[in-house]
């Protein structure tokens, strides 16, 4: 009687690991570039999907290498959904060759982009003018090869492109895993009902701010700020840190605009807007555009901006 309760036992075992191990397998592997995107891909593809993310938390966007592991793990991905940041422009073309059978999904796709936030203000387009001129050729190569130059990448700060990104999204796994079809649309639908009440809500939340400007280390939250009529001062432009006559003639509009508060990421380094915001006799707040829970993160950031807009 013992040795058959044990036998049993141990069958029990195997049984569940096996189920697991299918279970598992019934998920639908995909990979994307940011953290943001893992929390747009589980709201609609919840648990028939196993998100990995590229670029780790802390890591910056704009510099990221991927590592060896997670190259190996691209092969058995079956859908990566790209965005458009920086390290894409290198190493996009890398990670669809490691596995021939996945495929990308360009969620950008149909996103007119603008370009980074450049404000010119007093003596900052000669500062500009002056920057531009001791500017390298390598250093135009960088900020090229890091996707700096030219248009703004930071399209998940922007709920009412957030929505066009998770159509992409919905088709792409609705193509991948058919079967799941209905389940996907059901969660797409109710994701973008959330997404407008979180626009709806923003919209309310800073009506009486518009036209007021916040002061930003890298220019991440142009899109927030155009949806909600607010201006970007950035310190950083291009994915450098201000020659020292742009840092004055930003330190000199701060001050005659009575900024107070410059607003960094943790993903980058703060030691020009520390100088700032000596300068200024202000202080640094982080607000991170990476962090996972984009839907809390998106109310919280809004509600930072508005208390230093007051």
């Amino acid at each position: 009687m013992k040795r058959f309760v044990q036998f049993f036992v141990v069958i029990s075992v195997i049984i569940i690991i096996s189920c697991g191990s299918g279970w598992a397998k019934t998920r639908l592997p995909v990979f994307v570039s940011i953290v943001p995107q893992q929390y747009f891909v589980q709201q609609i593809g919840q648990d028939k999907v196993d998100v990995a993310v590229m670029v780790q938390p802390g890591a910056s966007p704009a510099t990221y290498e991927p590592k060896p592991a997670q190259m190996a793990k691209l092969s058995k991905t079956r859908l990566y959904f790209s965005i458009g940041v920086p390290f894409e422009t290198f190493w996009l073309d890398k990670i669809a060759s490691a596995n021939p059978d996945m495929t990308i999904v360009h969620t950008d796709k149909d996103i007119e982009k603008q370009s980074m936030g450049v404000h010119h203000h007093g003596g900052e387009e000669q500062a500009d003018q002056d920057d531009d001129k001791a500017r390298t050729e390598k250093d135009r190569d960088h900020e090229n090869d890091h996707g700096h130059a030219g248009l703004d990448p930071h399209i998940w700060l922007s709920p009412r492109l957030v929505m066009i990104q998770a159509k992409h999204i919905l088709g792409a796994l609705a193509a991948a895993d058919p079967e799941n079809m209905d389940f996907y649309t059901a969660n797409y639908n109710t994701f973008v009902k959330e997404i407008d009440a979180l626009d709806q809500h923003l919209i309310e939340m800073l009506k009486d701010n518009a036209g007021m400007q916040f002061m930003v280390f890298h220019p991440s939250w142009g899109y927030f700020a155009r949806d909600y009529k607010l201006k970007m001062i950035p310190i950083e432009i291009e994915g450098k840190n201000p020659k020292p006559a742009k840092l004055q003639a930003l330190i000199r509009y701060a001050r005659d605009e009575a900024i107070n508060v410059i607003f960094v990421q943790p993903q980058f380094s703060t030691k020009s807007a520390d100088l700032v915001a000596k300068e200024i006799n202000g202080q640094v707040i982080p607000a991170d555009p990476l962090a996972l829970d984009w839907l809390d993160n998106m109310k919280k950031v809004a509600e930072q901006f508005k208390e230093v807009l007051k």
